[in-house]
């Protein structure tokens, strides 16, 4: 079985330093040695899990594709944190710092999620509560 050493999920934005601000007001940080003025690294778990946000200039130097222009969906990311209150708190920090909730929170009894911004969903889940 193949197994990967990390993951690095590349994502257009319009303005890297509101869009730097915003995630460390969440609680998160950068690594310098992969960020400058036309990227940035966001470490979502360190040692495994990153996102590049790039300006959509620079993005647009790795695909011949159009850029989304945030009224399409092209992915869905999900993150999963160790409780509901965590969830609640990085949704509530998302909205105080600008982000905006693209739809409604869920609760399925195992898994509980909310999302915010470029179709970020933060979730919980329970394996524990899955239905039989």
């Amino acid at each position: 079985m193949s197994t990967i050493k990390s993951i690095y999920i590349n994502l257009p934005v319009k303005d890297l330093a509101v869009t730097k601000a915003f995630w460390t007001s969440l609680g998160f940080g950068f690594n310098d040695q992969f960020t400058d003025e036309k990227a940035a690294c966001l470490v979502l778990n360190e040692g495994s899990m990153y996102a590049m946000l790039i300006t959509h200039e620079f993005f647009s130097t790795f695909t011949n594709r159009p850029i989304a222009d945030g009224s399409s969906t092209q992915v869905l990311l999900a993150v999963e944190v160790e409780s509901r209150e965590k969830v609640d708190s990085i949704l509530q920090a998302a909205i105080a710092n600008g982000g905006s909730r693209y739809r409604e929170s869920a609760d399925h009894g195992w898994m509980y999620y909310d999302s915010f911004g470029h179709q970020w969903e933060v979730m919980y889940t329970d394996p524990t509560k899955l239905p039989s």
